[in-house]
């Protein structure tokens, strides 16, 4: 619902508290200017730096200038018997640790049942006291939709050629989603000083910079695809087909979650995903998320879930998933992690955004079963370290990327990850030596790490799928998995 059809409905129905939720002022204002000049309505709007501003007016009223206690009060001069009158109050949120502010705001708006005056706090976020909470209703001022930002593009590309159509059309308003209409307009223009036509490159670079101006999520822009990488024929197969071009009609994939050793390229695949796709790669890092105030984390995770929403189809990457939700049970940090692990719980569950969310871990036996349910993600592959097949083609793609002579003979790589394949072959090229000889500074970690890998191998035997090959991953014990019977008579053993 547009911003202007809340108000409408609201005003309508008397809800004299109004707190706008926006990071575009400029433009909230001017959509209620409007509203106001349509439905005849009285519009005053204050700020610390102007004051106390009345739309038509040739000189404003006089509330005492920059004084936040008087512009309250002023509305009570703009009150007549045919219409409604509105004051919106510009970044107010910075005032209200007054008690004599909070307590003339708190009594306008209850008198403004009799007299239709409307009081609009218009503020980036939502920092209502207690005292004040049951007195305002929320309105969210939305960001762009795609419709808008056409109309933003074509008022920027006013000469033939420089706004796309078809297909390069569409993939300029997927990286514009997300973005306030002066970023979009600013993106814009960049484009044509840079391209002489709109090209979403400049709008991803922008984006990339709006992401770190917010520090909760980071843009992944690498240009490795799934032909980078070697093996895991199952998963590719699956991500492709999932992420595939798609009729409106057809219900969106949620993700995946990749379990296996280190080294196996869970987090490669993740982040080629996005360029195989045509998708943004979004990276998010729960550390980045954790706040010292009280209630930072989770007002950070849902600004983070909130920009990951508005951006369109995208990948969401979330590295070593049981490590960032270690302490998801409470313990140690006054429930915060429990209360941002139950966050993302019911985002996955109940999010309509186009967003792959792709989770990696080393050992998800670690977190509880209901995170990685039905309907939160769509599959759990287990990723193994590669078998004689993969491992051949992992050598090839490396030994052609360093430069490196592909008739030599290879070291032996049992148990080998396609980590330690790359490692050999960068050492090889960097010290200038066979790969048999930079095989000796190589430690697989299927032998430093063995019990655990065992460990995790049966854990998820029977439970995940496997990426190598369609269906259930199946682990074989070494021998076939038989042990002999010992008996408790030492004779007959």
């Amino acid at each position: 619902m547009t911003l202007k059809n809340q108000l409408v409905d609201y005003i309508a129905a008397c809800f004299t508290g109004l707190w706008l939720e926006s990071h575009e002022p400029e433009d909230a204002i001017q959509e209620i200017a409007t509203l106001c000049r349509e439905e005849n309505w009285r519009l005053a709007s204050w700020n610390i730096d102007t004051g106390l501003q009345v739309a038509g007016a040739e000189q404003p009223v006089d509330a005492g200038g920059s004084d936040p206690l008087a512009a309250i009060r002023s509305i009570n001069a703009l009150a007549g018997e045919d219409g409604s009158a509105l004051l919106v109050l510009k970044n107010f949120h910075k005032f209200l640790g007054s008690p004599e502010i909070m307590e003339a705001l708190a009594s306008q708006i209850q008198k403004g049942k009799q007299n239709r005056c409307f009081v609009i706090v218009l503020a980036p976020v939502v920092g209502i006291p207690v005292e004040l909470e049951k007195l305002f209703t929320v309105i969210e001022h939305n960001l762009p939709d795609r419709q808008q930002l056409h109309e933003i593009a074509t008022g920027v590309a006013t000469e033939d050629g420089e706004l796309p159509a078809g297909n390069d059309l569409t993939r300029l308003l997927d990286a514009a989603a997300g973005l306030t209409r002066m970023e979009a307009e600013n993106a814009f223009a960049l484009s044509l000083v840079r391209h002489q036509r709109l090209k979403p490159d400049a709008v991803w670079e922008l984006k990339g910079q709006t992401l770190k101006k917010s520090g909760l999520l980071s843009l992944y822009r690498g240009g490795e695809t799934f032909d980078d990488l070697g093996g895991l024929d199952a998963l590719k197969s699956f991500c492709r087909r999932a992420l595939r071009p798609k009729e409106s009609s057809r219900p969106k994939a949620r993700g995946v979650v990749l379990m296996g050793p280190p080294g196996t390229g869970k987090t490669a695949v993740a982040k080629a995903l996005g360029s195989e796709t045509g998708r943004p790669t979004l990276a998010l890092d729960p550390g980045s998320l954790m706040g010292s105030l009280v209630g930072q984390t989770e007002q950070r995770t849902r600004q983070a879930l909130k920009i990951i929403d508005a951006f369109g189809p995208c990948v969401v990457v979330i590295d070593e998933v049981d490590h960032a939700l270690a302490g998801h049970n409470g313990s140690g940090d006054s429930g915060v992690m429990s209360r941002f692990f139950g966050q993302m719980q019911s985002w996955l569950n109940d999010h309509t955004s186009d967003a792959f969310v792709v989770c990696t871990s080393n050992d998800i036996s670690t977190l509880p079963s209901a995170f990685t349910r039905a309907e939160r993600f769509d599959a759990v592959y287990f990723v193994d370290v590669p078998g004689k097949t993969q491992r051949e083609a992992i050598w090839r793609l490396y030994i052609d990327k360093f430069g490196l002579d592909p008739q030599q003979a290879k070291p032996k790589d049992e148990g080998w990850s396609g980590a330690e394949i790359r490692a050999c072959c960068r050492l090889a090229a960097m010290l200038d030596v066979p790969l048999t000889a930079a095989a000796q500074n190589v430690a697989p970690v299927t032998a430093t790490a063995a019990e655990s890998i065992g460990k995790l191998r049966e854990w998820a035997s029977g439970r995940c799928l496997s990426a190598e090959t369609a269906g259930v991953y199946r682990h074989e014990p070494v021998g076939g998995g038989k042990r002999r019977r010992v008996s408790l008579k030492p004779s007959e053993n």
